[in-house]
């Protein structure tokens, strides 16, 4: 009686709020919403990746509760969205000091490796995401708050590998328009970034919580490379709260096209009704 008390109670509660529903989802540009599927905010909070070696696919998640003990004991207290290519799985950590930024590695064969990156003078402590070029070849990062740029490593366990020495920044993308808060990345060919932005102003291209999509002039080489940068449109804040979502992590599926994006919901509802989304053109 006590446990179907309490699930009347959460009934209630959550009935109560249905007014408050947001936007349902509609298409972003020519991303068409084909469903979703909710995201546990301990451990789907903040990105995700498909993860393609030989014949089997798998989907790793990063959250509050995803980072090891062996990690966040050592200070690296919050993981990003995660990257992936060539069958390897690549997850971004910061700390709160100007300590490096850490990317652990895992390898084909299941081994993880760990590569740090010492900032520049003029780089943001934030490891939002990591993009995995599809050659395997080059990592994209991108550092929270307004920025006019991305940063571009040497893939860690494939372009270079010797950990025990600092991840140089090989080249950085620069953006033809600015970028606000943004939690993810992903490629979608050679020359094509599509992110996740939680932009909540809206002031840089007219509205909030954006879709973007990155077209690099030529694929990365390692030297600086131009981008020109498109929103293509609010990316769905649906759900039983008011407030403010939270935009996360983004992945793109190369075997089928199926776009993935990861949106918290506000308050109480972060816990019931958070979603990852699922759009095709």
């Amino acid at each position: 009686m006590r446990r179907v008390g309490v699930l009347a109670l959460l009934v209630t509660v959550i009935s109560g709020l249905a007014p408050a529903i947001a936007q349902a989802a509609t298409s972003v540009g020519p991303w068409s919403p084909v469903g979703s599927d909710h995201a546990r905010a301990l451990d789907e909070s903040q990105g995700l990746a498909s993860i393609v070696r030989g014949n089997q696919a798998t989907f790793r998640y990063t959250g509050i509760s995803t980072i090891p003990s062996s990690v966040s004991s050592r200070g690296w207290n919050h993981v990003g969205d995660p990257g992936t290519a060539q069958g390897y799985y690549v997850e971004p950590y910061q700390r709160d000091d100007r300590g490096a930024k850490l990317f652990r590695v895992e390898a084909p064969n299941g081994t993880w490796t760990e590569y740090q990156h010492a900032l520049e003078s003029w780089e943001a402590n934030n490891n939002s995401f990591a993009a995995v070029s599809p050659d395997g070849r080059w990592m994209v990062a991108g550092e929270w708050g307004t920025m006019d740029h991305l940063l571009v490593h040497p893939m860690p366990g494939i372009a270079f590998t010797t950990p025990g020495q600092n991840l140089p920044l090989a080249s950085v993308i620069h953006l033809g328009h600015p970028v606000r808060d943004v939690q993810g990345c992903d490629f979608t060919s050679a020359t094509q970034l599509l992110c996740s932005s939680d932009d909540p102003e809206g002031s840089l291209f007219g509205l909030r919580k954006p879709l973007l999509q990155v077209d690099l002039s030529g694929p990365l080489s390692g030297s600086d490379v131009n981008a020109q940068v498109t929103a293509l449109g609010q990316l769905p804040l649906e759900s039983g709260c008011g407030g403010e979502f939270e935009v996360e992590g983004i992945d793109y599926d190369e075997r089928d096209g199926t776009l993935r994006v990861i949106v918290m919901s506000p308050s109480i509802c972060v816990i019931f009704d958070s979603k990852t989304w699922r759009f095709k053109k």
